[in-house]
């Protein structure tokens, strides 16, 4: 009896320690229900206006445009609704317009229970991008709806809250960082709609026992910036210089561009197809894209017996600002400090940081809660400049990878 009551134990333990190790929940002082909404679908049509040989076109992935009627000649009203409510009040817009005749027209903007958030920009193929001159554009005083005067003609113009960066857009670029032997591309499940959700795994030789920097991107659709900024980070870390190649031989990093892909590829304000904001859900992974991504990163930490020390969350918002957590992480003391003043010291930057206690289900209070991490939400103005994007992501790549390596 003995024995056998000791085989039974001795297999117990033998399969809890093959047990698949999953992310832990969390109960944050302010938790956030993150249950599965209900959400409304734009209709994907052409509107057509023969009098005025004009055409109006959502029929492209991330596009945004809810419906569009004539209020007189040349005039033509845009409404712009969200997924669902309650909701973020960032109204992002993205639709195709196209005409019989060169004319110019104008483009009433209208936003459903929000007001005016990003400048318009324009493309004539949906991959090159600039801002609407000033000059033709304008919105009320009350911000609940914006005009802008377009010269349209047979050629597509595209317009757009912010650059379109669908998930085609992601895949190519994962696609064409993967050709670099220090990137290993997988995707590591799928979305609620069933997009994939990538996973660039960076690093030069054995994973054993190698730190972990963990970086996320587009949890919300509208925040390209932030995007931008990532991408210029990676392209840093991606250099085939001394640091860089020290930096990839050193650590580890899982970087995962695009966590919500059926709401960029819907074009949506902030939430993901089960009308919820992802960066919301860090307690108990009710939505597939966090409840994958959070067991994902678990996993590849404790199957190496690695450490998890810097997770980093690129977001876009009016401004430039850092947010931190006010509570000391586990593993980079004074990481935030050191590493803000590299950056202002580099771009000669005015760096607005705001630490807090741990809140609610964010990504930057999860890493701390989970790992003992350094978080930080890493946010970039709606209309920072770009080359300005690209500098300072370099900068905050470069900055932080000379931390590490020289810690």
């Amino acid at each position: 009896m003995n024995n056998q009551l000791t085989v039974l134990i001795i297999v117990a333990a033998f399969l809890s320690s093959c047990k698949t190790p999953v992310a832990k929940s969390y109960d944050f002082p302010k938790p956030v229900d993150t249950s599965t909404r209900e959400i409304d679908y734009q209709e994907k049509k052409t509107y057509s206006f023969p009098s005025s040989q004009v055409y109006f076109s959502n029929q492209f992935d991330g596009a945004r445009l809810n419906d569009c009627t004539l209020l007189e000649e040349g005039l033509f009203k845009v409404l712009i609704s969200p997924e669902n409510f309650p909701i973020n009040l960032s109204p992002y817009y993205a639709f195709k317009i196209w005409s019989d005749k060169d004319q110019r027209i104008r483009v009433k903007l209208h936003y459903e229970k929000a007001k005016h958030r990003y400048h318009p920009k324009i493309s004539k193929d949906g991959e090159n991008w600039s801002l609407l001159n000033q000059e033709y554009f304008s919105y009320s005083q009350d911000s609940t709806h914006a005009f802008i005067e377009l010269g349209v003609s047979a050629d597509t113009l595209w317009v757009a809250a912010q650059e379109l960066q669908n998930s085609t857009h992601l895949k190519q670029w994962c696609q064409e960082k993967a050709k670099q032997s220090d990137v290993h591309l997988s995707s590591i499940g799928k979305s609620k709609l069933g997009k994939e959700l990538w996973l660039l795994d960076i690093h030069n030789g054995s994973i054993k026992n190698k730190d972990i920097v963990v970086l996320l991107s587009r949890q919300h659709p509208p925040e390209v910036t932030g995007w931008l900024a990532m991408r210029a980070f990676v392209d840093e870390i991606l250099r085939d210089n001394d640091l860089a190649n020290a930096f990839r031989a050193k650590y580890r990093i899982l970087a995962y561009p695009l966590m919500n892909p059926d709401g960029v590829d819907l074009g949506h304000w902030r939430h993901n197809a089960g009308g919820i904001d992802l960066n919301r859900d860090w307690a108990y992974y009710r939505q597939p894209e966090n409840r994958q991504i959070a067991d994902d990163i678990v996993q590849k930490s404790k199957t190496n017996k690695s450490h998890v020390i810097l997770g980093l969350d690129f977001h876009s918002t009016y401004k430039d600002v850092y947010y931190t957590n006010k509570e000391p992480s586990k593993h980079l003391k004074d990481f935030e400090k050191f590493w803000l003043t590299g950056i202002h010291h580099a771009i000669d930057e005015e760096i607005n940081e705001r630490p807090s206690n741990v809140g609610g289900p964010v990504s930057k209070n999860w890493f701390l809660t989970q790992f003992g991490a350094n978080g930080i939400t890493y946010e970039i103005g709606d209309e920072t400049p770009r080359d300005y994007i690209e500098i300072k992501g370099r900068t905050a790549a470069i900055e932080m990878m000379e931390l590490l390596i020289y810690k």
